[in-house]
Order: C-alpha cells, then structure tokens, then sequence
C-alpha cells in the first residue's frame, strides 16, 4: 500500500485526539466526555482493522502468545457482561475494554513504514503543539504528552546532530518540568541510559544484554515475594534513604518523593482477589478490587454500594485485577518472547537495545506504567510488535539508521519506501 496523503491526515488526526485523551486529566479545564473518549479508541481500533489488509503480514511472527492474550482479554470482557450490575461497572466494561484490545495494534506495527509514519507525523505535528498543550495543562502532563521523544532517546546514535541536540534538551525538560511526577523522570533517565549501550558495544556483548534482559524481567518477581514474606519492601525506601527528598508541586504542596504509594495498592488488590475468588481468572474489566483506602471516597460518589476502585496507578495490578493470574502469565511471556527475539533474533544493535529497553518495561509495569488508552500504552504496543516482526529485526545498522531518519526526513522515508517496493516485486516475481 502507498503511504497516502490520505493516510497521513488520518493517522495525524488521530494522534491528535489521542494526545488530548492523554492529557484531559491534566487540563485546566474539561476536555472532551467520556462519550467522545470511546468513539476515539473506537476509531482507532477500526483504523486498525481497515490497515490490517494492506500491512499486516502474519509471517512476520514467530509465536501466537500475543493472539492468546488478545482473546483471553475477549473472554474477560464477554465475562464482563454478565457481570456488570450498574451504570458504573458497564462504563468500566467498556473503558477498560478498549484497553484491554491495544494489542490489536500488531496488526500494524510488523509493518516499517507504518511505524515509520506514526512518530513522523508524531514529530511533524503533534510536537509543536505541545506548546499548546502546556498552556492548558499542569507541568505533570508534559513528560506524558513527550513520551514518543523518550523513544527516540534509544536512537540517538543514528540521529543528526540537530536532531540529537533537540531530542536530548526535550528529554531533560520533561524530565525535570515536575520531579513529583517521578513516572516521567524514569521514563526519560533510563532510555539515556540504555542508549549508551551502543557507545559501549565494544564491552557489552549479547551475553551482557542477555543478563540485563533477564534482570529486568525476573527482578520484580523477586521483589514481589520478599516483599510479600517481609523481607524487603523496595516501595518503602525511606526507611534506606537518609536526608529529606521533597519537591514542590505546581499547587505549592510539598511532596515527598520517597513516599511508598504502592504497598497499599497491592495489600488491597491481593487481598481483595483471594476473599472473593479471582485470583485464576480475574474479575472482569467490568469490576475492581475491593478497596479500603479509596472505596469509601469512590463510593460516594458512584452510590453503588460497592467499595471499589476500578483502576490503579500499578498496570501488572489492573492487568491481574481484570483477566486474573493467567492474563498475568500471558502478559509476561509476551515480554519474555518478545525481548528474546529482539536480542537474540535481530542482526541490528538498535533492535538490541530496544529488547531492553522493553524488558524494562515489564519491570515498570509493577510500578506505575498507568493502563490507559494514551500515547505511552499504545506505543509499548508498538514496540512489542517491532520486537516479534520479522521485518524489523532482520534491518541491519545501516537499515536502521535510514528507518530512524526518515522519521525526520522525508528523504529517508522515500528512500526506504522505494527499497521496499523493489524487494516487494522481488519476491513477487520469485
């Protein structure tokens, strides 16, 4: 399929108002209803099905988990439905749902040039306007809106030395514009970090990137069971760090940064999942876990009855709340496979450092990493997808430098259009 101009208004639309989905909670005033936020995601996943047809190439995978967490995630939500009782936990069911079906995005992101497409026109417009964007919202949805950039970070190597001095000053701003949003500052310090894996190839072979790999992934597991038999707490380090670590918020209230907001979380979602028998096969998106901490307050305002949060701060805690221990372990083995082949299967650094970068993520997810239907959770999508394509791990450095740049020069786009076109009629005539 040509890269259209049609396409293009398509895809910068829609961009568009998922990046005002994304900040609306942060907007100084309403953006938008929750009417209009579901016809959003549903335009998105019904543009995904339309490009399915043209960039979709089922070869381009090597395992079916991904499909298995899809439809376990279906299942969930058909469950939903005979679950929910009220205005509430129909409007859960249908918000959560449409998260809970991002992974259709595969669809797309084994294709280059879709991919390719989707942070050009990220860049081309949706960047400027974020001028706009911190007019009318608090210093706390910025790193938010800029997390594409926090992407990019990992190809700094490949950019121009323009684009690298743009790339590296928007990171530090998003990064520091509000250090009581420690989510951005992860977010965008440890993508840095990672990128000086390609300065330092010389020293860190596949085998280091392996052990990192398997850090990443194994770690909070680990952290979870000593936490649980109270052994160690990781959330609760200031009672490791000396010295009084408090930031000032946009609202002049003083916070502090090493406070544990995350210990609770979990006593209330394990908990509420043994008393009423989830655990296995979850609660459905339609529901969520019994909360002694804000179920009074949520009450409230719902008047259902029922003292439940439907959502947490924690992705892996909405993730096991809704599909349960299996969509955990499905989770997880979509990480695991999809770093191994990134690492293991891929000819070029970058898709090496991305593998990483993505085992990271599994281990964020049992910190924060919100599950919403915004520019961050649709993106990890998207690079899960590049890590399980074929056709992206078969780029070399040299390819891959030219898919990077295009992203900025439509020069490189064309070139890596025409080159594909040409082993199109290749294999065609093969």
């Amino acid at each position: 399929m040509l890269i259209t101009s049609r396409l293009k208004i398509l895809l910068t639309v829609l961009l568009f108002l998922v990046a005002v989905q994304t900040v609306s909670p942060w907007s100084i005033f309403p953006l938008g209803t929750t009417f209009l936020w579901w016809g959003i995601n549903l335009m998105v996943l019904i543009a995904i099905f339309r490009l399915k047809k043209n960039f979709y190439d089922a070869k381009s995978y090597h395992n079916l988990v991904i499909f298995l967490y899809l439809y376990w995630n279906i299942i969930c939500i058909v469950r939903g439905v005979f679950i929910a009782e009220n205005y509430w936990e129909w409007k859960n069911l249908f918000t959560m749902g449409f998260i809970l079906l991002l992974p259709l995005t595969i669809y797309i992101s084994a294709n280059r040039l879709i991919v390719q497409l989707i942070f050009a026109q990220y860049i081309k417009y949706l960047l400027p306007a974020f001028v706009l964007f911190a007019v009318i919202t608090d210093s706390l949805a910025w790193g938010v809106y800029l997390i594409p950039v926090s992407i990019l970070i990992l190809f700094i190597p490949l950019l121009t030395k323009k684009w690298q001095t743009m790339v590296i000053v928007i990171a530090l701003f998003a990064a520091t514009a509000s250090l009581a949003a420690r989510s951005n500052v992860i977010k965008f310090v440890v993508p840095m970090a990672l990128c000086s894996l390609y300065y330092a190839r010389p020293f860190v072979g596949k085998k280091m990137l392996s052990t990192i790999r398997i850090l990443f992934l194994v770690l909070p597991m680990v952290l979870f069971v000593l936490g649980l038999t109270g052994q160690f707490n990781i959330f609760k380090i200031s009672e490791y760090v000396e010295g009084d670590l408090t930031t000032t918020q946009s609202d002049g209230k003083q916070e502090d940064l090493t406070a544990d907001t995350r210990t609770g979380l979990y006593i209330e979602v394990i908990a509420s999942a043994i008393k009423n028998d989830y655990v296995l096969l979850g609660r459905t998106p339609a529901r969520g876990n019994d909360s002694v901490i804000f179920g009074a307050e949520i009450e409230g305002l719902t008047n259902t009855g029922k003292l439940e949060r439907y959502t947490n701060e924690v992705s892996i805690l909405n993730v096991f709340t809704w599909t349960g221990l299996i969509g955990v372990i499905l989770y997880f083995l979509i990480f695991m496979r999809a770093t191994y082949l990134a690492i293991h299967k891929s000819n070029s650094w970058y898709m090496k450092i991305l593998g990483v970068y993505i085992a990271f993520r599994w281990t964020y997810a049992w910190v924060e990493d919100f599950s919403r239907f915004d520019l961050s959770y649709i993106l990890l999508w998207l690079l899960l997808g590049m890590c399980f394509s074929t056709s992206f791990r078969n780029m070399t450095n040299l390819e891959f430098k030219y898919w990077v740049r295009g992203i900025f020069d439509v020069r490189y786009r064309n070139a890596t259009l025409k080159k594909t076109r040409v082993v199109k009629i290749e294999n065609n005539a093969s």
